[in-house]
Order: C-alpha cells, then sequence, then structure tokens
C-alpha cells in the first residue's frame, strides 16, 4: 500500500460517522442513563434519581456522563432557581430519536444474552 492510500484510509477511519457518533453515547453509563431517562413516566429524573438505579456508578462518573451527553445534545439539564437549587435532567428530541435503535439493542440483548455474555 502506498503512503497516500495508507493517510486516505487513515483520515477515512478517525472520520467515519459511526466510530464518531456511538463514541458519545456507546459507554455503558451513557446507555443506562438514555435508558433511564426514556424509561422515566415523566421524562424527567433529578441527579440523585438517576444514581438510586445506577448503584455501581459513583457520583463523579454520573456527573461527566451526564456532562457529556449534555454536550452531545442528547440530553437536556434544567436547572431551578430554587434554595436549594434543583437540577432536572430529561432527553432532548436527538435523544429521543435514538431511543427505537436503543429499545432494537436492548431487545437484541435479551434475545441473545445467554449467546454473547459467557464467564
Amino acid at each position: 500500500m502506498t503512503d497516500c492510500m495508507t493517510e486516505r484510509m487513515r483520515s477515512e477511519y478517525f472520520a467515519c460517522p459511526i466510530r464518531q457518533v456511538v463514541s458519545r453515547f456507546g459507554d455503558k453509563w451513557s446507555l443506562l442513563v438514555l435508558f433511564l431517562l426514556n424509561r422515566s413516566e415523566t421524562g424527567v429524573l433529578r441527579f440523585n434519581e438517576i444514581r438510586r438505579f445506577m448503584t455501581d456508578c459513583s457520583q463523579k462518573m454520573l456527573s461527566q456522563t451526564l456532562k457529556s451527553l449534555e454536550q452531545s445534545h442528547l440530553v437536556h439539564r434544567e436547572v431551578f432557581p430554587e434554595v436549594p437549587p434543583r437540577v432536572e435532567y430529561s432527553l432532548t428530541d436527538t435523544g429521543r430519536s435514538l431511543m427505537p435503535a436503543l429499545t432494537a439493542l436492548i431487545d437484541w440483548g435479551k434475545e441473545h444474552f445467554n449467546e454473547v455474555v459467557t464467564d
């Protein structure tokens, strides 16, 4: 392979839409947060409500995950001017549009769990 071909392949790899988009929510904590917000009856959860479900996620990691999802325009963060301040998280329109694909992935995971998850 020539250097020119190698460089072109490398730039295509780094610009790959799948790689770039999935990296924004493909970690286990982001997927769980998106799932919980989607499953919420009101579509809105506070930080401690999310944390209650994700007991094995540290407070710091959950905070970083929520900030990352907000920066990726998948989660909306709303701060209410109260004392103490109330902060609520919900899915954005973009986040909601991801849910059919995420639901399909969850369904697939349930169906193939024993085949894929082996010790």
